[in-house]
Order: C-alpha cells, then sequence, then structure tokens
C-alpha cells in the first residue's frame, strides 16, 4: 500500500445528543490468548422534552454538563488481517434530537490502491446499498435519477487515486443514520515489518469509541507492537493480545479518555494508531499458501551480501531540529558513518535556509574521509528555515555528476537518505512543485528514502516524495529514541533485495499466475505471487525460484505447508476464508492496470480493459473503470461513488484552488540550460499577486506597531503590552460602516519574567455591506446575511461577497479587498509546535490612504489623518547602536530611540529591517490617550470615543 490510512468522520452540524441502538453492530473479539473484554458503558436515557444531560465521572464524585443536540454515538474500525490481505469496516452512528434538519457528512479517507467493496447507511429507517457497475451504466443511472427528479447526490474522490470517500445528508429531527464502508487493502512488508495505520479522527466525542484489528497469520507472529502516537496522552488505553499465529489490538477509550480536559468537549482522539508486526521465518526465504482454490507465495530473503553504495545523507538543521532531536540525529549519524565499507562512496548535505554540502563530490568511505564527515557534523547548530527542494536537488546532482563522470561502481546502488522534521518554510513551498523538481532531476538508478522525525511533520508529502523515486518512508515520534530509529531506518533501507527474481511453477498445476510490482532494491520489501491452483492436481505443490541480484544467484526450494491450513482457518471467526482470492484478484487487477497503460494497440488495451472490468465486477470492487450505485430499496433516491481516473499526473495529492505564479524553483546549477516555464490553467479566480507596496502601516510580533508617515516619510514604532484576550480596536470608521480589530494571544509561558501578546484572531467588518470576515490561526471565514464562507490556510482560493474580494495564498497570505480601493493583509506565522513559547501569530499590513472618512480612528486607523512631527536633536542613547532623539508631536515632546523592527511580507522567515523612532510607554503621547483607551468589548464593535 502507497498511502496513509485514514479514517475520519466530519460532522457540519452544531449541537449533539444521545439515543440508544441495538448492540448488534461490529462483533466483540474472543479467544484470543488472555484477553478479556471490558464491559461496555451504561448510558442514560432521557425523556423528550428535557434539557439533556449527560454523567461524568471525576475524583470529587458524578456531575452533569448540557450536551449538543445531535450525537455521535458510535465511531468503530474494525480491521481484520489473514495472511496481509486486510478488510476494514468504519461504521458510525448518529442521531439528531435537534428540531431543525441537520447535515450529515461522512467523510472517510482510504489508503492509496486500495478497492472499496461495499458502502450502506440506513436513514431514518430507509437502507441505502450499493452494487458496482461498469463505470458508464453506474453514470447512466445517476443522470437518469437526475433527470426524472429524483433524490441523486454524487459520492466523489477529492483525491487523484480514491483516497476520500465522501457522502452527505440531511436527517430530520429525530431520525437516526448509519454508515458503513468496507474496503479491502494488502500488507507489503517494508523496513522489515508490516504496518497497519488507522488515522482517528472523530471530530468530537463519542458514546462508544471502538477500534479493533485482529491478526491472523499461519506463518507465526515473530513480532508485534503499537506505536505510541498520541504523544502519551492514551498510556494503557492500547490493549494488546498476542498469541504464537493470532494477535488483537483493541483501543476502546472512554468518554472521559478522549476529553481534552475535564470540562472539555472536545475529543483528545486526533491521530494516529499504528501497528507494526512481522511473521516468522526461521530459515526459509518464502512461505507457500495454498487454499480454496489459490495459492499465495510470500518472499522475503534476509542476510544478502551487501552491495557498494552511494548514499547522500541530507539533514534538516533548521531551528525545529534544536535540542535533543539534533544531539541524537548526529549520534546515529556517526554509528552509520562507521558502518560504511570503504567500497561504499558518500557525502553530507545539511540545510536549513540555505544548502551546505560537507563534500561537493562522492568520497571513498575511507577511515580518514568518515573521520572528517564526522568532525563536520559534530559542528552543525541548527538555526532558521527549511529548504527541503534545494537540498534534494543537490543531492540528485552530486549523484548524477558522480555517474557521468564514470566514478560509480556499475553494481553499486544509489540512494538519497532525507532526515527532516517540517515542512519546507524557505525556497520552493509548493509541495507538489517541489515532487515535480524531484522527479524530473532525479535518474531511475536512484532510490530516494525520507524519515520524518516528530509529531508535526508532513509525514504524507515525505511519502509520496519517496513513493515517487523507489524509495520509501517512515516517521519517528517525538517521543522515541531519533538515535535509535534512524540507526534501524538505515540499516533496513541500505540491505539489499535481489533483482531480476524469476518463479518457475510446475505448469500442470498452477495457472493465472501474479506478481506484484513492490520489490525495491531496499528496505527489506517482499514479492508476493498468487496463482490458481489446479484442485485435481493439487497435491503437494512445490516451487523452485530462480533469484539473481548483483551479488547472489540462489535456486530456492520452498514446499507447500497446506496441512492443517483449512483447519486453522476454520476454527478462527475473524479469520476470511477467501484471503488467497482476494490477494489474487487484487495483484492481478493491479498488474493489468499497469499494463493497460503501457498497452500498445488500441486492440490490445480493449482486451485487457474487458478484463479488468469483469474481474472488477466479479469481484465487486471499485477500479477505475468501475462506479458504485448507491440507491434505496425503491430506487427512487440514488447516489454515485464514482473513481477519478486511473492515469493521472505527477505528484498527487497536493490540490490547489486558483492560479498560482512562483519563481523558478529549479537552480541554476542543477542543469545547464532552463527549464521552459509552462503556465498552469487557472481553477476559479485568480489569486491576486502584486508587489507588497513599499510603505504600510503594520503589527508584527508582539505586538510591534510600525506607523508610515508618508509626509514626514518616517516610520514611527510602539509596543503595546496587554493582557491575552483583550481585543484592540485597530482601524474604527463608523462614517464609512469600517471596523478592524485585533484579539491577543499570549505565549504558552513568560519568559524573562514577561509574557508576551500577539494578534491571534483578527475581525474585519463592512458594515454598508453586512460582511465580516474572521481570520485566525486556524481559518478564514467571510459572512454575509445567511451566508458563511469557511476557508483553511492550506487553501489557495479566493471568496467574493458584495464588493468584498477575501484572497488566500496558501500558508501564507489573506488580502481583503473593498471595492478594489481599500487593501488590507495578513500574515501567517507559524512557530515550531512543540516550542516550549512560542505561538502561532497574526500581522497585519494596511497601507496609508486617503479613503477613510475624516473620522477615522483607532491605534491605526487614527494616523489616516497624518499629524504633524519634528524629529531633533538627535543623539548618542545609553545604548551606543540606538541612538535618541525628541520628537514633538500632537503638543507634547517625547524622547524616541533609533531602532530595527520587521516587516515579513518579503521574507517570511528572517523578515527585512525597518528602522524607525521607537516611542516608549505603549505609545504614550504619540497616540491618542491611553492604550486602554482602544480596548473593545466584542469582536466587531465600534471604538466609542
Amino acid at each position: 500500500m502507497k498511502g496513509l490510512t485514514c479514517f475520519f468522520l466530519c460532522f457540519l452540524l452544531t449541537e449533539l445528543r444521545g439515543f440508544e441502538i441495538p448492540t448488534n453492530g461490529l462483533s466483540e473479539f474472543a479467544d484470543y490468548g488472555d484477553h478479556v473484554e471490558l464491559a461496555p458503558g451504561k448510558f442514560q436515557s432521557v425523556p423528550e422534552n428535557r434539557r439533556y444531560q449527560r454523567s461524568i465521572s471525576g475524583e470529587s464524585g458524578e456531575r452533569t454538563e448540557d450536551v449538543d443536540q445531535v450525537t455521535l454515538y458510535s465511531y468503530k474500525v474494525q480491521s481484520t488481517i489473514t495472511s496481509r490481505v486486510a478488510n476494514t469496516v468504519i461504521q458510525t452512528k448518529v442521531v439528531n434530537h435537534s428540531p431543525k434538519p441537520q447535515n450529515v457528512v461522512f467523510d472517510v479517507q482510504i489508503p492509496k490502491g486500495a478497492f472499496i467493496s461495499n458502502f450502506s447507511m440506513t436513514v431514518d429507517g430507509t437502507t441505502f446499498t450499493s452494487s458496482v457497475k461498469e463505470k458508464t451504466v453506474g453514470r447512466a443511472l445517476y443522470a437518469q435519477a437526475r433527470a426524472k427528479g429524483k433524490t441523486a447526490g454524487l459520492v466523489r474522490s477529492r483525491a487523484l487515486d480514491m483516497e476520500d470517500f465522501k457522502t452527505e445528508v440531511s436527517i430530520a429531527p429525530g431520525a437516526k443514520v448509519q454508515f458503513e464502508l468496507h474496503y479491502q487493502e494488502v500488507k507489503w512488508r517494508k523496513l522489515g515489518s508490516y504496518e497497519h495505520r488507522l488515522h482517528l479522527k472523530p471530530g468530537r466525542l463519542a458514546k462508544h469509541l471502538e477500534v479493533d484489528v485482529w491478526i491472523i497469520e499461519p506463518q507465526g507472529l515473530r513480532s508485534l507492537h503499537v506505536l505510541d502516537t498520541f504523544d502519551g496522552n492514551f498510556d494503557g488505553v492500547p490493549v494488546v493480545s498476542k498469541g504464537h499465529q493470532k494477535a488483537h489490538v483493541a483501543f476502546k477509550p472512554t468518554v472521559a479518555q478522549q476529553r481534552k480536559c475535564l470540562d472539555c468537549s472536545e475529543t483528545m482522539v486526533d491521530g494516529e494508531l499504528v501497528v507494526m508486526y512481522d511473521v516468522n521465518r526461521e530459515e526459509k526465504v518464502g512461505e507457500l499458501q495454498v487454499f480454496n482454490g489459490y495459492f499465495v507465495h510470500f518472499f522475503a530473503p534476509e542476510n544478502m551480501d551487501p552491495i557498494p553504495k552511494n548514499i547522500l545523507f541530507v539533514i534538516d538543521v533548521s531551528g525545529s531540529m534544536w535540542g535533543i532531536k539534533m544531539k541524537q540525529t548526529v549520534e546515529a549519524m556517526k554509528t552509520i558513518l562507521d558502518d560504511l565499507r570503504t567500497e561504499d562512496h558518500f557525502s553530507v548535505v545539511d540545510f536549513n535556509h540555505n544548502v551546505r554540502t560537507w563534500r561537493n563530490d562522492l568520497v571513498s568511505a575511507t577511515k580518514t574521509q568518515v573521520a572528517d564527515a564526522k568532525k563536520y557534523i559534530e559542528k552543525i547548530q541548527p538555526s532558521g528555515g527549511t529548504n527541503i527542494n534545494e537540498a534534494l536537488l543537490r543531492a540528485i546532482f552530486i549523484l548524477n555528476e558522480a555517474n557521468n563522470l564514470g566514478m560509480l561502481d556499475p553494481n553499486s546502488v544509489s540512494l538519497i537518505i532525507l532526515v527532516s522534521d517540517g515542512d519546507p518554510t524557505v525556497g520552493e513551498l509548493k509541495l507538489s512543485k517541489i515532487q515535480k523538481n524531484v522527479k524530473q532531476n532525479i535518474r531511475d538508478n536512484i532510490s530516494l528514502f525520507s524519515l520524518g522525525i516528530g509529531f508535526d511533520v508532513d509525514y504524507d508529502f515525505l511519502k509520496r516524495l519517496s513513493n515517487d523515486n523507489r524509495g520509501i518512508a517512515q516517521r519517528i515520534y517525538g517521543n522515541q529514541d531519533t538515535s535509535v530509529q534512524l540507526k534501524k531506518f538505515y540499516n533496513q533501507v541500505s540491505t539489499p533485495l535481489l533483482r531480476n527474481v524469476q518463479f518457475n511453477y510446475p505448469q500442470e498445476s498452477v495457472t493465472d499466475v501474479t506478481q506484484n510490482s513492490f520489490h525495491n532494491y531496499f528496505g527489506g520489501s517482499e514479492i508476493v505471487v498468487a496463482g490458481k491452483v489446479d484442485p485435481e492436481k493439487l497435491g503437494q505443490l512445490q516451487s523452485i525460484i530462480t533469484a539473481t541480484s548483483a551479488n547472489a544467484e540462489l535456486v530456492l526450494e520452498t514446499l507447500a505447508e497446506m496441512d492443517g491450513l483449512e483447519d486453522f482457518l476454520s476454527k478462527d471467526k475473524h479469520a476470511d476464508p477467501d484471503f488467497t482470492k482476494k490477494l489474487w484478484a487484487y495483484l492481478t487487477i493491479n498488474q493489468l492496470l499497469a499494463e493497460r497503460s503501457l498497452a500498445p494497440t488500441a486492440a490490445v488495451k480493449r482486451k485487457i480493459t474487458k478484463t479488468i472490468l469483469q474481474m472488477s465486477l466479479d469481484h465487486h470492487i471499485v477500479t477505475p473503470l468501475t462506479a458504485m450505485v448507491i440507491e434505496n430499496d425503491a430506487g427512487d433516491e440514488r447516489m454515485l461513488a464514482d473513481s477519478p481516473p486511473q492515469d493521472h499526473p505527477c505528484c498527487s495529492g497536493a490540490l490547489y484552488h486558483g492560479s498560482k505564479v512562483s519563481s523558478n524553483s529549479v537552480p541554476s546549477w542543477v542543469s545547464p540550460s532552463p527549464a521552459p516555464v509552462i503556465t498552469m490553467p487557472a481553477v476559479g479566480g485568480r489569486v491576486l499577486e502584486s508587489t507588497p507596496p513599499p510603505h504600510v502601516m503594520r503589527v508584527e510580533n508582539d505586538p510591534h506597531f510600525i506607523i508610515y508617515l508618508p509626509k514626514s516619510q518616517k516610520n514611527i514604532c510602539f509596543n503595546i503590552d496587554s493582557e491575552p484576550g483583550k481585543i484592540l480596536n485597530l482601524v474604527s470608521d463608523p462614517e464609512l460602516g469600517i471596523l478592524v480589530n485585533g484579539q491577543l494571544v499570549g505565549a504558552k509561558k513568560p519568559k524573562n519574567k514577561k509574557l508576551s501578546t500577539y494578534f491571534g484572531k483578527l475581525g474585519f467588518y463592512f458594515q454598508r455591506e453586512d460582511v465580516k470576515v474572521e481570520i485566525s490561526t486556524e481559518s478564514i471565514s467571510l459572512s454575509g446575511g445567511s451566508r458563511t464562507s469557511v476557508l483553511s490556510w492550506s487553501d489557495t482560493a479566493h471568496v467574493l461577497n458584495q464588493r468584498v474580494l477575501v484572497s488566500v495564498k496558501k500558508e501564507k497570505t489573506v488580502t481583503i479587498t473593498l471595492d478594489k480601493e481599500m487593501f488590507f493583509s495578513v500574515l501567517l506565522h507559524r512557530v515550531w509546535k512543540k516550542h516550549p513559547i512560542n505561538v502561532d501569530f497574526l500581522g497585519i499590513y494596511i497601507p496609508p490612504m486617503n479613503k477613510f472618512s475624516p473620522n477615522v480612528h483607532g491605534l491605526i486607523g487614527q494616523f489616516m489623518n497624518e499629524p504633524k512631527i519634528h524629529v531633533f536633536n538627535e543623539r548618542p542613547g545609553k545604548d551606543p547602536e540606538k541612538p535618541e532623539a525628541s520628537m514633538e508631536v500632537k503638543g507634547q515632546k517625547l524622547v524616541v530611540t533609533r531602532g530595527l523592527q520587521k516587516d515579513y511580507r518579503t521574507d517570511r522567515v528572517f523578515g527585512t529591517d525597518v528602522p524607525c523612532w521607537f516611542v516608549h510607554n505603549s505609545g504614550k503621547g504619540f497616540i491618542d490617550g491611553h492604550y486602554k483607551d482602544y480596548f473593545v468589548p466584542q469582536l466587531y464593535s465600534f471604538l466609542r470615543r
């Protein structure tokens, strides 16, 4: 599987209440070791027409609190893995106790390459079931329902490879709804183990939250563990029971355990449940299983002799790597360098906002070179931003040049190992563009491996980056020993697997043999072969395997161990008796899809298409050639689950709305000739991309006000020292009905006995248009009348409401334009989530303009009518680098200090220095009155003067 296993349920609702349902949902676990199931919790029954309450246990006894009007009654995920074939069921149950209808959205992300096999839902007693049809037939049924005025909905993937399954229904007051989705996937062995990853995001508290993973491996379980991916918040909640051939993992937090805090209604269940396991291999390199007319052969050789390697280590040394992460990375790198052999060649690239190389060329791993590289690594001091794009291109360039100069052993293998803990913040920021740059420049004989460190790393991006370039990715969570994990990762990815493997089976016994294509050179990957077995000639199937590689030629014999397999599986209610059939179908369809895209003639393509279609219908799975029709028994309500096209462009997984103009992100040294510039087609409206005006009024950091006075051509600065939660008026123009307010948030803790504050939320109110815009570090919303549009910082888009245009540049800025005459710009500042002090905050930039009325006021607005100032008698200050001066303004004489503040519009990491005269005591004498006069009670309150 090449993707993240994610499950989340998104509710477009506001209220939540409980209901009782039968307990005949997902079956309970039994007969696995000594594991004992806990009794289900008890829930109150509340009569109609009463305020609903729920009971919460605490140290001081029980208390009750009001609950919302729509209840997520249950959120259940059940995965059963039989010989690496995983069947997963996601089931949710909801009831609407609101007096009004509510929209419920069921939104589930499934792994890349997984096949949806079934979907059903029951809405207030009406059951919708699914059937798989040829795509054109499914679309015709959907169109037919729409043409006849029947209820018709479309369930469509947002991602390019059917990662997302989404449907929305409206449920009446008192109605119940249940969703259930089934899909299948195959577990591939990567980095010496199998990984089953569930991203749990129910979005709110669930009365029953149950996750069960059953593992049945006839080959026997060598190891099994559950990673602590919730930062210790659920210690002891996952219950693991492991036997010789079976295991069960249960994750069932109570409502109290789900809460972020005792008084919170927010859920703490927002992350990944990751189960890692491996099977016994003993002395054999292969395992053959035959069942129900199909055979499966797992082949994973170990302890192979090493192949000469050419390795580029690409290490993130940005500021977020400071501390224990960097220390452990350095220690691990020193150990890894000691393990290199003299036949290996290597170099080190380290990067923050700049990119450095220890050597510009690959060098042999002699004792002298290794010692010098270790000294270089020991001196690294993390700081600055993250320029992933240029670092990877530099590593690729070094390997390409070495290959061009004939420096590399023809039997050697080349790999890049990227170690990073964050997103790009410098250089090229668009993830799909970085993927494209790497894909276009890396050669086919180079593999890229990625190691993501920490809870907040963009692991999806690293996985796409590695999967696109013959590698794999792994994540190290913040509570794991980075040194040990990095060393383990290196040992596994640098172990070669056999190349050009050929399998020879007795033709009189087997047919329709299919081999998976996931057998790269590294990572302990395994080869899986499946086929049909002639039941009349079954006997004791023998497989002769001939495997050749750069370092070995092997002839291996593996005997089928069928005795007892049928009896073993029949005794376990969770075992899938069709696992061999499903695995064969999965491998065959995927192989045919690959052959279809490379078909030499139209006739060959038609023949392959016909085979894929028939197999998809026979096995009831959604593929690029089929669609799932979902309808009620009467057939008068219908939906369509439609898979996206199979042939998609490079770098899937990143979706952008709007057009974006970016500079060439490939440095000139990568290629001797510049790459052609291709204009991207616009999707939606064009995002404003103008050069920022050089002189603006701005508020940045904690908070620093920089007021530019055009007539005097001077910048005057002052700080406001206030408390978290206070709302400051920035612009108030009741005559024109224009308002800008900002709410302060505090740092996580004081520094030098002072708690810094920043703008965490900004409100813009355009009274004449009845439009409100609220911008926080999490989202952007625009409200006008009864309509509300919500965008996230991960979007690039714009929303127009009357004369107000809101343009969003992904993870950068929001620009608000009123009638093409007034401009307000908001910058997003992200900080490392684990930083002990700092928090995310917003900066605001407003050009001085004469569009406001003469009565405009506020901490910024008052300077739209520029006061006269006179700065004189400049002299040395207490700090030699900060001269003092006298300033006359508004009839007062002030002492001001020369200093520097920052403008982050063109350099979001380090900023551009802005010289200014600083007014002390929170701007006293420069602003009208006292800064507390600018407090307002609400985010959309005008200033009362």
